[in-house]
C-alpha cells in the first residue's frame, strides 16, 4: 500500500507546487514560524479553487500554547464552521486542559461542528504527559487522526513511540508522523513504525517531489 504524504502549505503557490510535486493531501495554515494559525478565509478559497487534492485546514485561534480561553474557543468553533462551509476536505485542531490532557469535551463540540468532515488532532499531542491515555482520548473525541512525532524532537527518534501507537490505535484512527521527516530518513520512519501516512512542511518542489517518491 502506498503511503499518503501531507504537506503543509501556507500560499497558493506552494499548495500547486505542493501537488505537482506528489502530495497527496495538504495542511493549510499561516505562521508555521509560531506552528502555524488558522489562514484567512480568502487563502481557503483561493487553495480549495487551484489545487484538486484534499485541504485540510488548520484552526487555531493564536499562536501559543493550546489551552484556549472561551472566547478563542468560540473563534475556533466559527472558524471550523467557516472552513467547512468554504469546501475544505477536513480540519486540523487540538485544544489541551490546563494539565496537559488533551480537552475531550472541548475538541468533541469542534469535530460536531466539523459534521462529516476528518479531523486531525494536531502536534498539540505532542504536549500531553500520557501519549497512550492521549491516544483514547483523542478516539473519544471524535478525532480521525493524530499528528505525532512520537513526543521526540522528530518522528525518527520518536519511531519506536509512534510504533507503539499505531499497535494501539489498531485502525481505530490514523496515526500521522510528522517532524523532521525528509527523503533521507522518511523509509526508515515507515518501516520501523508502520504508520502509512506522513507530514512534512513544503519546502520546494524538488525537495517534496524527492520524499513523493519514495512513498
Amino acid at each position: 500500500m502506498r503511503c499518503l504524504l501531507e504537506s503543509v502549505v501556507e500560499t497558493v503557490d506552494a499548495a500547486r507546487a505542493a501537488e505537482r510535486a506528489g502530495a497527496r493531501r495538504l495542511e493549510l495554515c499561516v505562521q508555521l514560524s509560531d506552528g502555524g494559525v488558522t489562514p484567512p478565509p480568502g487563502l481557503i478559497t483561493a487553495v480549495l479553487e487551484r489545487v484538486s487534492i484534499p485541504v485540510f485546514v488548520m484552526i487555531r485561534p493564536r499562536a501559543g500554547d493550546f489551552v484556549y480561553s472561551d472566547a478563542e474557543l468560540s473563534d475556533a468553533l466559527n472558524e471550523v464552521g467557516a472552513a467547512r462551509v468554504r469546501g475544505a476536505h477536513g480540519i486540523v485542531l487540538g485544544v489541551l486542559r490546563r494539565d496537559g490532557r488533551i480537552d475531550v469535551e472541548r475538541t468533541r463540540g469542534l469535530v460536531e461542528v466539523a459534521e462529516s468532515l476528518p479531523v486531525t488532532f494536531h502536534r498539540a499531542f505532542d504536549a500531553v504527559p500520557d501519549q497512550s491515555a492521549a491516544l483514547e482520548d483523542a478516539i473519544a473525541a471524535g478525532a480521525s487522526r493524530v499528528l505525532t512525532s512520537g513526543g521526540a524532537p522528530t518522528a525518527h527518534a520518536g519511531a519506536e513511540q509512534l510504533a507503539a501507537l499505531v499497535r494501539q490505535a489498531n485502525g481505530r484512527i490514523a496515526v500521522l508522523a510528522g517532524g523532521g521527516v525528509r527523503a533521507h530518513n522518511v523509509q526508515a520512519i515507515l518501516a520501523r513504525t508502520g504508520v502509512r501516512e506522513v507530514h512534512a512542511r513544503f519546502e520546494d518542489e524538488a525537495t517534496t517531489r524527492a520524499l513523493a517518491d519514495l512513498l
